[in-house]
């Protein structure tokens, strides 16, 4: 059966949904790329989700959908953008996801990185402030087990007078770091609040610092996560880190080319549309250690409208988009989100997930998803 589906120019296409199609799980470990998933969490139906309100999660299928990317052979990236950090979610409830979540890898043997930021801090701290709002933070990162990402913090950009004052911060917190961690660049298209992040709003300028940060302790770095949504950028950048310092790709719209690479040379991954797209993440990483890069970019290729498409501006409501799929994979009971952020897209912009998901293979069972659909185009008026 066909599909009425409104799209945003006010038309409504039919469209009917393709056979599911099986993504192979790896047999071991995913050798040729690191590669972790920024996952989102589920509410829990009947909690009271509303803005402003503490996040009440639905912690069995929050846990249960990391263990899906597990089972893909794919690290989680915990308690990052993607789990609403400062949009719904704040720090208590991030400390527990965090916790939960490390406890879960370990009893799978997951790779599980989480973030670290100042979410938790109120007023307008000192720069002092801040560097001990992150120490509280890593402490409970690392004491988990996970290996720290330290999140752009939106304390430290509205504090911060200068250059100097980003590298006495991560410079302090760099030392005292037990085992290398991740240092996160997200992008002002991903948190308005983030401009001017390394002091300075040319893009230029502020990677200068971010390089000069990295190279006074390389040693201590595991790898940089860059969220700039500009593949030249990432890859001029990734050629100016000091050797064993890897390059986190997030750039949701360029990943395939960056994955990929060429020349030998290439980004890892630390994605927020790969909670999306995880079985065909990994089955191009398969794909990639068989040393068939063909088929690796045929796979990621085939997933990019989707992600151009969750990911369109206003960027920083991506986590929609992902959190309706879900729901259309049946991994959660209901569409919503914690702080009521399932309002945060149209619904002709949801109907054109529904579609692109069909058309990249990555709806579990089309024909539970189309019936879910059909339900949620009812319930907002569509069709009648």
């Amino acid at each position: 059966m066909s599909l009425l589906l409104p799209r945003a120019d006010g038309r409504v296409v039919a469209h009917t949904t393709g056979a599911p199609r099986e993504w192979p799980r790896p047999a071991g470990p995913l050798r040729s790329r690191a590669a972790f998933a920024a996952a989102h969490v589920v509410p829990r139906v009947l909690g009271e989700n509303v803005p402003g309100a503490p996040a009440d999660i639905d912690w069995d299928a929050t846990l249960a959908y990391r263990h899906r990317i597990w089972s893909y052979g794919l690290g989680v990236a915990e308690a990052m953008d993607t789990a609403q950090r400062g949009m719904g979610v704040g720090w208590p409830e991030a400390a527990e996801l965090v916790r939960r979540s490390a406890s879960e890898a370990r009893s799978v043997g997951g790779t599980i990185a989480a973030g670290a930021g100042t979410d938790h801090l109120t007023g307008t701290p000192s720069l002092a402030q801040v560097l001990d709002g992150y120490r509280e933070q890593v402490a409970v990162v690392a004491g988990a087990g996970a290996r720290v990402i330290l999140m752009a913090s939106r304390a430290l950009a509205a504090v911060a007078r200068s250059a100097d004052d980003y590298a006495s911060v991560y410079g302090a917190l760099l030392d005292e770091a037990d085992e290398p961690v991740i240092l996160h660049w997200l992008g002002p298209m991903f948190d308005p609040a983030l401009s001017g992040y390394w002091g300075s709003d040319d893009v230029a300028t502020a990677t200068k610092t971010f390089l000069e940060i990295i190279r006074a302790r390389p040693e201590k770095v595991d790898g940089v996560k860059v969220s700039l949504l500009d593949a030249e950028h990432e890859t001029a950048l990734r050629r100016e880190l000091p050797a064993g310092v890897r390059l986190y790709t997030g750039d949701d719209f360029n990943y395939p080319d960056l994955i990929v690479g060429e020349g030998g040379e290439h980004s890892d991954a630390l994605l927020g549309i790969f909670a999306a797209i995880y079985p065909a993440a990994s089955a191009a990483i398969q794909a990639l250690d068989a040393d068939d890069p063909a088929t690796a970019r045929s796979i990621l290729d085939s997933t990019k409208p989707l992600g151009r498409h969750i990911f369109e501006q206003p960027t920083f409501h991506y986590k929609t988009g992902i959190a309706f799929l879900s729901w259309l994979n049946g991994h959660q009971p209901g569409f919503s989100m914690a702080g009521g952020l399932h309002a945060g897209r149209s619904v002709p912009h949801l109907a054109e997930v529904f579609r692109l998901a069909d058309e990249a293979g990555l709806l579990v069972d089309p024909t539970a998803a189309e019936e879910r659909m059909r339900g949620f185009l009812a319930v907002n008026g569509v069709g009648r």
